[in-house]
């Protein structure tokens, strides 16, 4: 069981902040927040070693580079399976076609959010690879219609 980090009404600020704009300079950030540069590095660093800041990254838009097509994919495995949560797991990993991968409760074990290029290039990772996986039951698709939200920002405020 993971262990909650006490955090201040400080490291809230920051956190709400480094969500929206983790490029942000320490200088900003510090002024936004109303205490001294090396104070807030401090805080930043508090946070990126404890494991509650975990990395910095670019957030992409998939249809302007070519990935049109996206799917959540339920995936059922054999009950005999089951021992060997780990392997699948890290297959899942592996494949560049998925972009998040839970393990869930409920009828599927597995959800995958997969993105493509489109339909046939689903069909495919789905015939030539999902498929070829030892112990998978089922696979269910959803395609996405439109995405309403997805910001993954953790309100703190």
């Amino acid at each position: 069981m993971s262990q909650n980090i006490k955090l201040d009404q400080l490291d809230h600020q920051i956190i709400d902040i480094l969500q929206k704009d983790g490029r942000i300079a320490n200088s900003k950030l510090a002024q936004m927040v109303g205490y001294s540069a090396p104070t807030v590095l401090e805080r930043v660093k508090k946070l990126e070693r404890s494991g509650v800041i975990q990395n910095y990254k670019a957030s992409l838009e998939p249809r302007l580079l070519g990935l049109n097509f996206q799917v959540y994919t339920g995936i059922e495995v054999e009950v005999s399976q089951l021992g060997n949560v780990k392997e699948l797991e890290e297959r899942f990993h592996s494949l560049p076609e998925v972009l998040a991968c839970y393990h869930i409760a409920g009828d599927f074990d597995f959800l995958l959010k997969v993105c493509v290029k489109n339909q046939e290039t689903y069909k495919d990772f789905v015939t030539e690879q999902l498929s070829e996986i030892k112990g998978i039951k089922r696979i269910q698709s959803w395609v996405v219609l439109s995405t309403i939200k997805d910001d993954n920002i953790i309100q703190m405020n």
